[in-house]
């Protein structure tokens, strides 16, 4: 398997790639059981660490994916935006916005 050339962010974090691998490392050390405490710790903490910034990447990542929305004609996928707005935020503009309208009347026919 060829290695790849690192890629940083500009404020040299790992990428999620990089971060997986060495979290994979620490793991390893810790399981294995042959490091001192203090060792152990600081390990510790950079996993915590390197598991944040991979979070923080998925996230990232997660709000850059565009939702398909269905097809054109000739068959080519039509997407929008993700709209990244937590839920709650949705949720209470949608309960003000039925509290300044009037309750719509059904139609018994």
């Amino acid at each position: 398997m060829a290695k790849r050339t690192p890629r940083h962010d500009s404020d040299d974090r790992p990428s999620f790639e990089e971060a997986l691998e060495r979290l994979e490392e620490i793991v390893h050390q810790l399981e294995e059981g042959d490091i001192g405490l203090n060792e152990a710790l600081a390990r510790y903490e950079d996993g915590v660490r390197l598991l944040r910034q991979s979070y923080d990447l998925l996230e990232h990542a997660e709000r850059r994916i565009e939702l398909l929305s269905g097809v054109d004609a000739e068959g080519n996928p039509l997407s929008q935006p993700f709209v990244d707005q937590p839920t709650r935020e949705q949720g209470q503009r949608a309960s003000r916005r039925s509290e300044s309208q009037p309750p719509e009347q059904e139609d018994i026919s």
